[in-house]
């Protein structure tokens, strides 16, 4: 029977790359002029946590410059982002788990101001049980940790979960965790998605197929 369900939040609850991808391009052309492609940005960037991510794009500075950087570029992407709207049929899905009374939670790569900026950017500050960001776990996806201790949170089997991704790192974090996980297309192909471990990919949650994967679950 399900009773959690599990969302990743950029490019899941809100579709946000186009903003990262602009407050990524305005940190980089500010360090160095360095340019940054859509094709890198989903390739290298998209769904990554920022301590590994920061080191890889800037192997010459110190762990305390990356960090630095990382802030800087997170205060962009919300001076972007003052107002956001959530995902076609994200509301109605939440009042539906609402009220079949099942466990929510956020589980995202994200930093911890970011994640409360984009909840109320949505309206939603208050949605969520909890909202596990990687920056307070020992280990952030794509391992299955921050998956596992939702799962742990919300007193939740992986048979009794459904985890919500739009990233590569996000859908094999989850899968890993052994939960059934719906891919998002919002960033990456339904093939790339599939391949990484994703059950099912749709365009947003207004998808019946979605719908009657929770009729489904729900036993």
């Amino acid at each position: 029977m399900l009773t959690a369900l599990l969302f990743d939040l950029d490019g899941t609850l809100t579709d946000t790359d186009t903003l990262h991808l602009q407050a990524f391009r305005q940190l980089l052309h500010d360090y160095d002029g360095r340019e940054l492609t859509q094709a890198q940005f989903d390739a290298q960037v998209s769904g990554r946590a920022n301590g590994a991510l920061f080191a890889e794009l800037f192997p010459a500075a110190s762990a305390a410059e990356c960090a630095a950087l990382a802030a800087r570029k997170e205060a962009l992407f919300r001076e972007l982002a003052p107002v956001l709207a959530p995902m076609p049929g994200l509301l109605r899905l939440l009042a539906y788990a609402e009220a079949q009374a099942m466990g929510m939670c956020v589980v995202t790569n994200a930093p911890r101001l970011n994640a409360e900026h984009m909840l109320a950017a949505m309206g939603l500050g208050a949605q969520f049980e909890h909202v596990l960001v990687a920056e307070e776990l020992a280990r952030p996806k794509p391992d299955p940790l921050p998956y596992l201790t939702g799962l742990q949170r919300l007193g939740a089997r992986p048979e009794q979960a459904l985890a919500f991704e739009d990233s590569l790192p996000g859908v094999r974090a989850a899968s890993a965790a052994g939960i059934f996980t719906v891919g998002l297309a919002t960033t990456q192909t339904e093939e790339r998605l599939l391949a990484a471990g994703a059950g099912l990919v749709i365009d947003d949650f207004e998808d019946p197929r979605l719908w009657a994967l929770m009729g489904d679950r729900r036993g």
